[in-house]
């Protein structure tokens, strides 16, 4: 018996430009991420006192970070409600629009506390932008093709990673510290012109009514959440008051947001997706995913400048590995998850990752560096056969109506999981790196030893400070930071083992994505929103 192909459900002339639209999409989605990673660069040129710099000093700059992921993190979700809502071309180009107008008034700031606010005023465009642009996808592009656009726009975001660092660092070798910022004016630009040109307007056409009780609760859980991580991050310390109290105050409005949610009849979000072990599952790989990768990128940028001596410049360089594992893999994972399911895929991919972390448990001062960038190129692969996978699995169990809130449920966990990863595991480097410390540390003078024992950073500003006396602090250091690092990766690799047994068990196994040859047979076993779409495709 065979089945007629279902019709297509989206308009020719759409279908005809979708690459084009994949295009600009991507130019967006490189601008916003691209940014994060490379201001990392421009840091030490910032705290540098004026002319050259704005003389920021460590809370500065941690800020300029973190109140651009605190506003980014806090309204993902909104922002997807609103694309559903009113339109996510609209979404995009409002996120565009101020992103680059930040992005300009952040490259001209005067002081540091003007830079914060205006990278917390950059996050609100990018919180607008980025699940718009997964929504869009999941608008122009027939079930069959998802997967392939998928993975081309999680490989845009491995590339953003890796060439963030390196354009940074070209960009402060020959101009002052603000054209980090000034670089995204004209893409953002180019992008705005592109999606007026091409990219076509899709909302929800039964959104319901506005649950301004529900959105207020998750933009103040989430919030409040990402400030507490991000605090206790900053502290090294988690039982600090400055850190449990925010986090409390943060689950608890998201506790409140779900038992609220369950019983409006309008929620802004319907929590019964998370009874569709393959949604539930794939948002917490997601997470998981995030959370061990960020917390090796925290360190590894130390080990390759600080323990061997490279420039920003070639640190970013050694990322390129890691960007090009992604980005060869990542739009071809639909092949590997076609013949051997979903749960194998991505089991794999997250194995494949924790093999990487393993590697990072054996390098010393004096490993060859080629090992690092065969580290890299492991784990980008790894990461190529996960994102795409989880992020079709996501967005192929929900109703194409509901594409901005899927996307930004897949966004949130993925930057509250980052989050958690650079606070917790930064964390534990510091408290391993201190406690191998303190018998060298206890023979400095009390004015020294308390911020000696920071950072390696801090140790090696110190040693630089005292002259000829502070060359004994200098190996120590690298081999506490070192020995720091393995904890930290070994921690890594049995969370990514973890989340390669979630990945075993909990996401389909004979399926490969929406249209894939098991496509309709996996969706019947589904519960909830998956049948209910698989019905609608039928």
């Amino acid at each position: 018996m065979t089945t007629a192909a279902a019709p297509p459900r989206v308009p020719e002339a759409i279908h005809r430009r979708r690459w084009a639209i994949l295009s600009t999409l991507v130019l967006a989605l490189l601008v916003v991420v691209l940014d994060n990673s490379i201001l990392n660069v421009a840091m030490k040129t910032i705290a540098t006192p004026a002319p050259v710099g704005l003389g920021a000093t460590q809370s500065d700059l941690e800020w300029s970070i973190n109140s651009y992921t605190l506003v980014f993190a806090g309204l993902l979700f909104t922002s997807g409600l609103l694309g559903d809502r009113f339109g996510r071309k609209r979404a995009l180009l409002a996120g565009m629009v101020v992103f680059g107008i930040a992005s300009l008034l952040s490259a001209l700031a005067g002081s540091p506390g003007e830079l914060v606010g205006y990278r917390a005023l950059m996050g609100v465009g990018a919180a607008l932008a980025m699940p718009a642009t997964l929504a869009i996808i999941m608008n122009v592009f027939e079930r069959s093709e998802q997967p392939k656009a998928i993975g081309i726009w999680a490989g845009a975001v491995g590339l953003a990673i890796a060439v963030g660092p390196i354009t940074g660092g070209l960009l402060i070798e020959h101009f002052w510290w603000g054209s980090v910022f000034l670089i995204n004016v004209p893409i953002v630009i180019v992008a705005v012109i592109a999606m007026l040109v091409l990219v076509p307007e899709s909302k929800d056409p039964n959104p319901g009514k506005l649950d301004p009780v529900g959105v207020g609760l998750s933009i103040i859980g989430l919030v409040a959440l990402i400030y507490g991580i991000i605090k206790g991050g900053e502290l090294a310390d988690f039982t600090a008051v400055e850190a449990w109290a925010p986090m409390l105050v943060g689950v608890a409005a998201l506790l409140t947001f779900v038992w609220f949610e369950k019983r409006t009849p309008f929620p802004a979000l319907d929590v019964t997706w998370f009874r569709n072990k393959v949604f539930s599952a794939s948002v917490v790989v997601v997470g998981v995913v995030f959370f061990a990768l960020m917390g090796v990128s925290f360190f590894g940028v130390f080990y390759i400048q600080s323990v061997r001596g490279y420039s920003a410049l070639q640190a970013g360089a050694m990322m390129l590995p890691l960007a090009v594992g992604q980005l060869i893999f990542a739009p071809r994972a639909r092949l590997v998850v076609d013949r051997f399911g979903v749960a194998a895929t991505c089991a794999a991919g997250m194995l494949l990752i924790a093999v990487g972390f393993v590697g990072y448990v054996l390098l010393t001062a004096t490993t060859p560096i080629w090992v690092l960038n065969v580290l890299g190129l492991l784990m980008g692969i790894g990461m190529a056969h996960v994102m795409p996978p989880v992020t079709v699995a996501i967005m192929g169990s929900l109703p194409r109506e509901k594409a901005g809130a899927g996307s930004a449920v897949n966004n949130t966990f993925r930057q509250v999981g980052g989050s958690l990863g650079v606070a917790v595991l930064g964390a534990v480097l510091s408290t391993v790196y201190r406690d191998g410390m303190s018998d060298t540390l206890n023979q400095l003078p009390d004015g020294l030893r308390d911020k000696a024992g920071e950072s390696l950073e801090a140790t090696l500003a110190i040693a630089d400070r005292m002259g000829p006396k502070g060359a004994a602090l200098i190996g120590p250091a690298h081999d506490s930071f070192i020995s720091a690092m393995h904890v930290v990766a070994a921690l890594s690799a049995g969370i990514t083992v973890a989340g390669a047994l979630l990945a075993w068990f909990l996401l389909p196994r004979r399926t490969a994505a929406p249209g894939g040859p098991a496509a309709a047979a996996t969706a019947a076993d589904q519960p909830g929103p998956a049948r209910e779409t698989a019905a609608a495709d039928a």
